[in-house]
C-alpha cells in the first residue's frame, strides 16, 4: 500500500513504551508502525534519526481571544495556534465564557465564531458557567451531547465570576450523571478580596501585592472545599492551575483515599517564584496571573508532584497581555493589571527540560504529562494523546538535546514580552505535524489559518 508520508528511524515514545519505529501517515492518520517499512510506497519520507518522535502535545488550558479587565488577550486563534505548534502542541482546548444572564450555548457559539477560519491545529472548548439557573442545568446536559463534555467553575473573582457552593454543588452533580467534568479555578475569592480591599487602603498598589493578597491558604481551602463538593455529588474533579505545596497536599490526600480527583500545574509555577516581583520599577506587572507565583521552594514540591502522580498534567493557562498598554492598565493599582501570561509556546521544552533533560522523570511519563492523560481526561483519546495505527498523526519530531535560550525576540506568541525569558532550555521540537501535513519545520511555518478543526469530545474516563 503506499502511504503519504512515512516518518523514518526515529525512536517512537509514548505514555506506555519507547522503541525505534517508523511511523506511516495516510489521510491524516497513523496507518503503520514498523521497523523499515517500503520507502518507495511513500509520497514524502522525513529521517527522524536521533530523535524522539512524540504525540503532539494537548494543553487543556488557554484562554485566546479572551476580553478581561477591560483589554482582550493579545493571541488570537490563529497567533495562539501558530505559536503552540512552533512549540509542539498540535490541540488546544480554549474556554467559551458565559456571561450573567446568558445560554451556554451563546457562549460557546461566541467562541466557535471566534476560532473559525483561524485556527491553525485542532482545538475544543471547556464551557466557563459564571450565572447557573435552572436552565443551564439542562444546558450543561446538551452541551455534553455535542461533545462539550468538561465545564469551568469559578470560587475565585466575586461579582464577576464567582459561583457560591450550592451552585457549584448543583453543577457537580448534575457532571456526576452527564458524564461530563468540573474544572475547577480554587481559591476562596470572598476571603481574596478582603485582604485586597484592605492593602489598597494601606496604598500598597505595587503588582506585588498581588500575590501578597492571594495567600497559599486561600487555594488549599478551596480546594479542599472543592474536593468535598464533588465527593458529595459523587462526580471526578479536576483541578486548574494548582500552584502551591498546601493545594497539593489536599490533591494527595484525595486521591490517596480513591477518589476521582486530578489537578494541572503550569510551566510558571515550576520556574518562576515570588522573586520575580522584585524586577525593577513596573516589570513585575508582567509575573501577575492567577493563582500568583509563590515562594520558591513550592517548585520542587510541584516537580515532584509530577514526578509521583499527585499531579497529572501541565497545561499553560495561556492568556497573554502585552506589557506596553495592556498590563500598563494597572500602573497605579495591581487589581487593575490584567491577569495572565504567555506560556503557550514552551511547555513542551520547559517541561521536558525541566522533568526527562534535568532527571526528573522519564520521556514516556512527561508524554503522559502534556499529551496522553489530558487526552484521556477531556474525551480525546486514542485519538489524539498516542502513537498508534488508527489515531489521528499528530506527531512532533523532537530533538533531545538541542538547546534554545527563550526569549521575546523569538518567540512567535504576539505578545512583547516573555515570562521565561532568558531561561536556555534542553530539548527543542524541529518538524510539527497535525494530521499528517507538516506545519512547522525547523523555523519555518508551513501550516494555514483555518486548516484547524473544533473536536467533539467524548465523555471523561479515566486515565
Amino acid at each position: 500500500m503506499g502511504f503519504d508520508t512515512i516518518i523514518a528511524n526515529g525512536r517512537v515514545a509514548t505514555a506506555a513504551d519507547t522503541y525505534t519505529s517508523d511511523v506511516a501517515i495516510s489521510d491524516g492518520k497513523i496507518s503503520a508502525l514498523g521497523e523499515n517499512l517500503p520507502r518507495e510506497n511513500a509520497t514524502k519520507v522525513i529521517d527522524a534519526a536521533g530523535r524522539y518522535v512524540l504525540p503532539g502535545g494537548i494543553d487543556v488550558h488557554t484562554h485566546l481571544d479572551m476580553p478581561f479587565g477591560g483589554t482582550t488577550s493579545a493571541d488570537d486563534f490563529e497567533t495562539g495556534t501558530r505559536a503552540a505548534a512552533f512549540g509542539g502542541t498540535t490541540t488546544l482546548i480554549d474556554f467559551a465564557i458565559q456571561y450573567k444572564g446568558q445560554t451556554l450555548r451563546t457562549a460557546f457559539d461566541a467562541w466557535m465564531q471566534k476560532a473559525a477560519g483561524k485556527a491553525v491545529c485542532d482545538y475544543a472548548f471547556h464551557c466557563i458557567i459564571t450565572d447557573l439557573a435552572d436552565a443551564q442545568l439542562d444546558e450543561m446536559n446538551a452541551l455534553v451531547r455535542d461533545g462539550v463534555t468538561s465545564f469551568k467553575l469559578f470560587m475565585a473573582y466575586p461579582g464577576v465570576f464567582m459561583l457560591d457552593d450550592a451552585s457549584i454543588f448543583r453543577a457537580l452533580r448534575t457532571t456526576s450523571k452527564n458524564g461530563g467534568l468540573v474544572c475547577m479555578h480554587a481559591e476562596n475569592g470572598g476571603a481574596i478580596d478582603v485582604i485586597v480591599q484592605q492593602a489598597l487602603a494601606e496604598g500598597k498598589k505595587a503588582p506585588k501585592y498581588h500575590a501578597l493578597t492571594r495567600p497559599t491558604t486561600a487555594e488549599a481551602e478551596a480546594v479542599s472545599r472543592a474536593i468535598a463538593l464533588a465527593e458529595m455529588a459523587g462526580a471526578p474533579l479536576y483541578i486548574v492551575h494548582l500552584s502551591c505545596n498546601e493545594a497539593l497536599e489536599k490533591v494527595r490526600e484525595a486521591r490517596d483515599r480513591g477518589l476521582p480527583v486530578y489537578a494541572e500545574t503550569c510551566p510558571q509555577y515550576l520556574y518562576l517564584s515570588l522573586d520575580n516581583f522584585d524586577a525593577p520599577g513596573f516589570e513585575g506587572a508582567k509575573y501577575v496571573f492567577t493563582p500568583p507565583l509563590r515562594e520558591k521552594w513550592h517548585q520542587e514540591k510541584l516537580w515532584n508532584g509530577l514526578k509521583t502522580d499527585h499531579l497529572q498534567v501541565v497545561s499553560t493557562d495561556h492568556c497573554p497581555f502585552c506589557f506596553k498598554e495592556q498590563k500598563e492598565l494597572g500602573l497605579d493599582d495591581f487589581t487593575k493589571i490584567p491577569n495572565g501570561g504567555p506560556g503557550i509556546e514552551h511547555r513542551m521544552s520547559l517541561i521536558y527540560s525541566g522533568g526527562v533533560a534535568g532527571g526528573r522523570f522519564s520521556v514516556n511519563r512527561f508524554v503522559e504529562l502534556v499529551s496522553t492523560t489530558p487526552a484521556k481526561l477531556f474525551g480525546l483519546y486514542p485519538r489524539k494523546g498516542t502513537i498508534a495505527v488508527g489515531s489521528d498523526a499528530d506527531l512532533v519530531i523532537f530533538d533531545p538535546n538541542r538547546k534554545h535560550t527563550i526569549s521575546a525576540k523569538t518567540h512567535h506568541m504576539r505578545v512583547d514580552y516573555s515570562m521565561f525569558e532568558g531561561i536556555q532550555v534542553t530539548g527543542m521540537p524541529d518538524v510539527v505535524l497535525s494530521r499528517g501535513k507538516v506545519v512547522v519545520d525547523g523555523d519555518k511555518f508551513t501550516g494555514r489559518a483555518g486548516a484547524g478543526e473544533f473536536l467533539k469530545r467524548a465523555l471523561y474516563s479515566q486515565p
